[in-house]
């Protein structure tokens, strides 16, 4: 099939990985693809979505966002429609011009994918879902939540978030020495509290170090021995040579009413380096089996610390969760993803 993806690419967002890694394995089964991306000066103005890399041959950057304050945006559609295409997948977001994208699946001559990417049914702006022809969400609360009875049942699936597959580590284990933590990304510098209390209290019992790799220059505003800060943009290779070289990767995540997916945690699974994250709605449709899950949850301080030193001292506790995790990432992979995804383009 030649493949068309309307989407943010090579950026530092959930929206562009989902299109990377579905993009990328279509490819790997001999398809063509053609990448309709957002202009670089639009792009790059969103905090969450700096480019990290030179576009391939195959990126077409042909549309302006709408800005911070909701104003502007426009699709180059002629250029669109200069290329051919079977099928087009569209990653739909919040600051898409959704006129626009209304106006592209109605003129475009192939099978219209709408993935959602929104969390509230009031930023789902489309003046009808009809103009697409199959509308697909990630879990059942996108349904029920976002979509909110708006389109026919027999129009909608349900296709996970893609996971980065496997890639195994030397397996680290501490053993006398030092336990390291990492964390990456853009979060706002208070989401990581918790996670600086916790280890207050851990450095008391144990030799440590946490690594906290920002995007940005914004720093936490902590002095502590154990805490490196840097300021460095990661690709997805060099995320996993971090947690490969890491015990416990620390996730920081802010409360939402939003439905919401993590794709940092989706990238990062496959690294097999535990993960522990706050109890947001991120992660409450996650398997769970014996009370053990693919992420350690907490909801509060006292329960993080906790549960890291069950993870650090609890050999089997620890084994389980990765066990799990695994389970996870192959279940949802991008391979699986994208094939499900062909199946409804056909």
């Amino acid at each position: 099939m030649n493949i068309a993806i309307l989407s943010r690419w090579n950026a530092t967002c959930g929206v562009s990985m989902h299109a990377e890694l579905v993009g990328r394995e279509f490819l790997k089964m001999g398809d063509d693809i053609t990448v309709f991306a957002p202009y670089v000066e639009s792009a790059d103005r969103w905090w969450h979505h700096r480019l990290i890399k030179e576009d391939e041959s195959y990126v077409v950057r042909c549309y302006e966002e709408v800005d911070p304050q909701g104003r502007g945006g426009r699709i180059d559609i002629p250029r669109v429609l200069e290329h051919e295409f079977d099928a087009l997948i569209v990653e739909s977001y919040a600051s898409l011009p959704y006129a626009d994208v209304e106006r592209l699946a109605g003129e475009v001559d192939a099978e219209v994918l709408l993935v959602v990417h929104e969390g509230g049914a009031e930023q789902l702006r489309y003046t009808s879902l009809e103009v697409f022809d199959r509308v697909v969400v990630f879990d059942e609360r996108y349904v029920r939540e976002v979509l909110a009875g708006r389109v026919p049942a027999e129009r909608v699936a349900i296709v996970p978030f893609p996971c980065h597959p496997v890639s195994r580590g030397k397996g680290r284990r501490r053993r006398g020495g030092k336990l390291r933590f990492f964390s990456f990304g853009r979060q706002p510098v208070k989401e990581y509290a918790p996670y600086i209390a916790a280890l207050d209290r851990l450095s008391e019992s144990y030799e440590l170090e946490y690594l906290v790799v920002r995007a940005d220059e914004h720093r936490i505003e902590a002095e502590r021995d154990w805490l490196i800060q840097r300021h460095q943009r990661l690709d997805t290779s060099q995320i996993y040579e971090y947690l490969h070289s890491a015990d416990v990767h620390l996730l920081p995540k802010g409360g939402t009413h939003y439905v919401v997916v993590s794709s940092t945690l989706c990238q990062c699974l496959g690294a097999l380096c535990p993960t522990v994250a706050p109890a947001t709605r991120h992660f409450e449709m996650l398997p769970s089996r014996n009370g053990v899950s693919p992420v350690v949850l907490y909801s509060s301080v006292d329960e993080l610390v906790a549960k890291l030193r069950r993870l650090v001292e609890d050999d089997d506790f620890r084994a389980g969760v990765l066990r799990m995790a695994e389970e996870y990432v192959r279940q949802n992979s991008s391979e699986r993803v994208a094939r499900r995804l062909k199946q409804l383009m056909a």
